[in-house]
């Protein structure tokens, strides 16, 4: 890309999504736009992302939550690219607005967010608005990220008797999925039969009240922050207390 056409406005896009065919729609959406705008190169995975953005130093990616069959795939790369030297601003394109859904992209990172369900044009709008050092998002998700950032409900780690919500097999197999692993993947790491990983999830799925794979993956990242808070306060409360029985002691 020439420095005349980069001053002329023109905005790099580099564009990755679960399948080619599309990216190619996203790629032919973004063209017809009246912004101007340049697909430099899109992939179907995290490795194409990380890759592809090396090669053509986009201003903006628009990525999809998930990338090939891996649900949060998009999260993850998403918080890849902003640790690297090169940082495009990010677009994560949301399957479902849900709210554990929109605040997960902005903890991941993204400077915007849209739902597949809106037009092209509105995107072309979005990935230049964001270019221009803007969030994008609606009222309604930016009041989602906003009751997220108050008091925390505490993590659902615990049943109604005190005892353990999940056995120690089951946790390993929701961090797992919280990895982005698949079933065939979860059963060569721990061993077991694609039946029985199923049999697994279904069994958290009850005990821990979410419907699929997605959801349960944003209770583990949920439970894992809100269990690293709790360390923290304790770790707080500990030190305070140190600090009180020295003073007493001298005082003594």
């Amino acid at each position: 890309m020439s420095k005349s056409a980069a001053r002329a406005g023109t905005v790099r896009v580099f564009i990755a999504d679960g399948s080619q065919l599309s990216c190619q729609l996203i790629a032919a959406a973004v063209r017809r736009g009246r912004y101007r705008t340049r697909v430099v190169g899109y992939a179907t995975d995290a490795t194409g992302v990380r890759e592809g953005l090396e090669e053509s130093e986009a201003d903006v990616a628009v990525i999809g939550a998930r990338l090939e069959n891996e649900d949060l795939a998009g999260f993850h790369v998403t918080r890849e690219i902003l640790a690297s030297p090169h940082k495009p601003n990010v677009i994560i394109i949301l399957d479902s607005n849900k709210p554990a859904m929109v605040v997960e992209a902005f903890r991941a990172g993204a400077s915007g967010i849209f739902s597949r369900d809106q037009s092209s044009e509105l995107l072309c709008k979005c990935i230049h608005a964001v270019h221009t050092g803007q969030v994008w998002a609606s009222s309604k998700e930016l009041r989602f990220v906003i009751e997220a950032l108050g008091p925390a409900a505490p993590a659902k780690t615990i049943s109604v008797r005190g005892t353990g919500l999940l056995t120690k097999r089951e946790e390993g197999v929701v961090h797992l999925v919280a990895e982005g692993m698949t079933n065939r993947d979860i059963s060569h790491e721990l061993n077991l039969s694609e039946h029985t990983v199923r049999n697994y999830l279904f069994r958290i799925f009850n005990k821990v009240g979410t419907s699929n794979r997605l959801e349960l993956a944003l209770y583990a990242i949920d439970r894992r922050e809100g269990l690293d808070q709790q360390n923290t306060l304790a770790a707080m409360d500990e030190s305070q207390t140190s600090a009180n029985q020295a003073v007493s002691t001298r005082r003594a």
